[in-house]
């Protein structure tokens, strides 16, 4: 058995002799090098016929089943391992950079954005005042994108931290041998692990999936992340008092996620925030412990002020057992402090003592969140004031951060669902109350009188979309005032369908009367998806603004109306180059519109992991947001792998969250140098309007389904259990109503990634062709000096660079109609070849990525990797597709068919 040694860490070795034409690049790092080497004895030990899968070689000795299995097992676990010895190099080299530069030469970290500021001569005060609106909230989606088991994920997070601790310096011999060995072992065991879900998860699952990385990274990185702002701000101005809110939260829509998924109920929702709430209220009982063992202050070495000392004596009388919890501490005050905390948090934690009005209860149960803060800042203050600042910022202040962040219910969970079922809600509710058809009596239902005679809703769909609203109203009072967030209205085509909304909040009981004047006590954000509605967006919002009511409930929230903009429909309807420049527009127009209202707006980007649903490198996707949107505030979607990715490991996860914060910090500070190229508006929509008739052309050709629905495993998608949300929305097989994320998963896995590149070439040459020497230097200025344009070209090569035409052909092949086929396979190589070429003349490059060195060195890698699996995919899909049902070697292909989707999925990092 190899063992791990520094020599893993040096040059790679030299090419091995005899290697063949489909040899993979040598691995580049130590890191990669010994999980690599270590795979390969697993393998060598498990299922020797698929070694030469790790080289780029043959799947499986023979054409059976289960030896191409194996093998494209082999080739997605090293799929997976991968991104782990490049997530473990991408951590040391910034190690290395904070070491030799200091780390606010750190790209992506507050110390360098303060830094910045600070050489700009940025006062005090303006950094007072942005940081008095500082909000960002990832938002954990329910959408099934997580192709890999969370038992899968854990084991993963185990090699990660063995890689770690090997880098150690102070680890002997001995120590490095012992580490190799758990190594190869949990190789070994993830070798051993099933890839595959054998059921559909339910919401119940997939609420432990989310809360999976609550507990793994995200509940401890809260504190770290102030910290880093506070000392990057404590940095660069001393002297400075900066009160620093609690700028992070985290944001969910797993278990509130409705919208086409049958199986999220009431019932359901319920379930998920109770679960939700037991994370939170276990993990403040060890952190309070912890805290408690740390803090065994005695009270004759420190001055504690008579006003805690008083504050004490009272919490102790309020518990039954308070003259046993300080004799069991006697001197040592914080912990008697503590042990009341501890004491009133086992009260919370027991929901059926708190049903029971605290009956035997030896302390009062806390009834908010914000009274367990009260008491943290309490003892926070005292520890100050007894000249233990230190102490209190390393012991008390992180605890605080933590319930500040998280409070009783881990999350702020959001409630979606289509604006259809809505307003059949509301339509049945009109009916029942004899209201005539149209905006008036809405209107007028919205400023009357809740009146508990009035008739309600009585079909089942329209009492469970009713009742949505009442479960608000409870749980709020049980579980935490801040349990959901808002109310996410899919599908915004008017302003009545927000209306809708309000007007079933109201009757939820959700709107606050102050003296005969109502607002609604709960968010409501409409969702605009496609090309046409991001185009109606603000003229909506107009409308709304001029709502009596919608204006009250936006300033008695804050001042401020939520907007969501979906990033996957909106290029599934017009193509990428289109959906990218009517999100800029449309988050400009909104801007204005809500300044023109006296509001206030926050974007919200529903963004997918992958390049076609939005996924962008965060710094430069935030960079290219139009200028004056973001103001401080932020909201993102998070979904499947890119939450694994993200937040699967405590380090990279602390590095993204910063990052995020940070960028949304960096480009909230107004500026006066952002000068628009003149022409650029009318350039760009020059190419959006090609690019989407091209994009069209494609969509609406009459064999695009035909071609579509056998060139790639669409339909067996739903065989891989990835989630408990259907892939359609309703039940028609048209592209309407297919979802946007298994549009884009099936073009990653046929290597055509359709949605990601096409209509730019026929943009391009358009444009070029219309207005010549002027347009070819328009262009260039543009690709130079405009974010929107640059993130559009350079996002678009990435992609251009894993499209294979030789794949594109071999999946071809499976289109059983020859007038379909090459109808569309014509139209799809045509423009491949035009925007290669295209990209190519604006970019100055020989070939796609030549600017992107390291990711085409990691995606050469993968690429040459996968070659096989795509093959054997193809073959496996004729094989499956060819069988009865019945037929019992179908199911052995249909199990090596679904490890084939999971391994390309693994090596592209994304399924969509």
């Amino acid at each position: 058995m190899a063992v791990a040694t520094r020599a893993h860490f040096r040059a790679p070795p030299a090419v091995p002799v005899g290697a063949t034409a489909m040899e993979l690049p040598t691995p580049e790092s130590g890191a990669e090098r010994l999980l690599v080497d270590m795979l390969r004895q697993v393998v060598m030990l498990r299922a020797p016929e698929s070694a030469a899968a790790l080289d780029g070689g043959q799947l499986g000795d023979d054409s059976s089943s289960d030896s191409i299995a194996r093998s494209l097992q082999t080739v997605g676990l090293l799929s997976q391992i991968l991104p782990i010895a490049e997530l473990h190099d991408a951590m040391a080299a910034r190690q290395r950079v904070e070491r030799e530069r200091g780390f606010e030469s750190l790209a992506g970290t507050f110390s360098k954005v303060i830094a910045e500021w600070k050489q700009l001569g940025v006062p005090a005060d303006t950094v007072r005042e942005l940081l008095r609106t500082f909000r960002v909230v990832p938002t954990i989606t329910a959408h099934p994108t997580e192709a890999k088991r969370v038992t899968v994920l854990e084991k993963l997070r185990g090699i990660y931290t063995l890689l770690v601790r090997l880098d150690s310096p102070l680890v002997t011999h001995r120590e490095r041998a012992m580490l190799a060995e758990d190594l190869r072992t949990e190789l070994d065991l993830l070798w051993m692990t099933g890839e595959l879900k054998l059921e559909k998860p339910t919401v119940a699952q997939e609420v432990a999936w989310a809360l999976h990385f609550f507990d793994t990274t995200l509940f401890g990185l809260v504190w770290q992340l102030h910290d880093s702002l506070a000392l990057a701000l404590a940095e660069q101005y001393p002297g400075e008092h900066f009160d620093l809110p609690s700028f992070i939260e985290f944001g969910s829509w797993v278990g509130g996620d409705r919208d086409g998924n049958p199986n999220v109920t009431n019932e359901v929702t319920r379930a998920a925030l109770q679960e939700y709430r037991a994370k939170s209220l276990h993990r403040y009982q060890r952190r309070v412990a912890e805290m408690s063992r740390a803090l065994s202050i005695s009270e004759r070495s420190s001055n504690f002020s008579p006003a805690f000392k008083t504050a004490l004596e009272r919490a102790l009388e309020a518990s039954n057992d308070g003259e046993r919890l300080a004799a069991r501490n006697p001197g040592e005050l914080c912990r008697q402090w503590l042990s009341v905390v501890q004491r009133r948090l086992a009260a919370t934690v027991s929901e059926s003592q708190r049903k029971r009005g605290g009956e035997g209860l030896t302390s009062p149960p806390y009834a908010t969140a914000d009274d367990l803060i009260a008491d943290l800042k309490t003892l926070e203050k005292a520890l100050i004031e007894a000249d233990c600042a230190g102490i209190a910022r390393a012991t008390v202040v992180p605890v605080r951060r933590e319930v500040e962040a998280f409070r009783f219910s881990s999350v702020r969970l959001d409630l979606r669902q289509g604006s259809g079922l809505y307003n059949a809600a509301v339509d049945e509710l009109r009916k029942a109350r004899g209201g005539e058809e149209g905006a008036q009596w809405l209107r007028d239902a919205l400023t009357r009188p809740r009146r508990e005679s009035d008739p309600g809703v009585t079909s089942p769909a329209a009492t469970e979309t009713a009742g949505m609203f009442t479960l608000v109203r409870e749980l709020r009072a049980s579980i935490d005032r801040k349990a959901f967030g808002s109310v996410i209205i899919s599908n915004t085509q008017s302003a009545a369908d927000v209306l809708n909304v309000y007007l079933l909040a109201k009757e939820g009981g959700l709107f606050h009367d102050a003296a005969g004047v109502e607002s609604c006590t709960i968010p409501v954000v409409p969702l605009f998806e496609t090309i046409e509605d991001l185009r109606r967006a603000p003229a909506i919002m107009r409308e709304l603004f001029a709502v009596p009511v919608v204006k009250r409930s936006v300033r008695a929230q804050g001042g401020v109306q939520e907007v969501m903009i979906g990033y996957s429909d909106s290029n599934k309807d017009g193509g990428f180059l289109t959906s990218n420049w009517e999100l800029y527009q449309a988050q400009k127009k909104l801007t204005r519109a809500a300044a023109e209202s006296g509001v206030e707006l926050s974007f919200f980007h529903g963004r997918g992991g992958s390049v076609s649903r939005g996924g962008a490198p965060t710094h430069r996707a935030i960079a290219a947001q139009p200028p004056g949107t973001i103001r401080g505030r932020m909201r993102t979607t998070e979904q499947g792998e890119v939450v694994s990715f993200k937040f699967g490991y405590p380090d990279a996860a602390l590095y993204q969250l910063e990052l995020l914060a940070s960028s949304v910090l960096e480009y909230s500070l107004p500026s006066d140098e952002v000068v628009p190229v003149p022409g650029l508006e009318e350039a760009m929509e020059a190419l959006s309007g090609a690019a989407f008739a091209a994009y069209r052309g494609l969509i609406q050709h009459p064999g695009l389904i035909e071609y579509y629905t056998a060139a790639t495993p669409l339909e067996e998608l739903q065989l891989l259990n990835i989630g408990s949300r259907p892939a359609r929305r309703g039940g028609t097989r048209s592209l309407a109503d297919l979802r946007a994320i298994p549009w884009v998963f099936a073009w990653t896995q046929n290597r055509h990634l359709v949605p990601g590149w096409y209509g730019v070439g026929s943009a391009l040459r358009a444009f070029l062709s219309v207005r010549g020497a002027r347009g070819e230097a328009m262009l260039r200025r543009m690709f130079a000096e405009t974010p929107i344009f640059r993130l559009i070209i350079d996002e678009v090569e990435k992609t251009l660079a894993q499209v294979d035409l030789s794949l594109v052909r071999a999946y071809a092949s499976l289109v059983p109609n020859e007038l379909a086929r090459a109808g569309v396979l014509s139209l799809i190589e045509t423009e491949y070849d035009r925007t290669v070429k295209a990209v190519l003349y604006l970019t100055g490059e020989s070939a796609l990525a030549e600017r992107f060195p390291q990711f085409k060195r990691r995606m050469a890698r993968r690429l040459g990797m996968l070659e096989r699996a795509h093959y054997e995919q193809i073959e496996l899909l004729r094989r499956v597709r060819g069988k009865a049902s019945a037929d019992a070697q179908r199911d052995d292909d249909l199990a090596a068919l679904l490890l084939s989707i999971n391994c390309i999925a693994a090596g592209f990092g994304t399924t969509g």
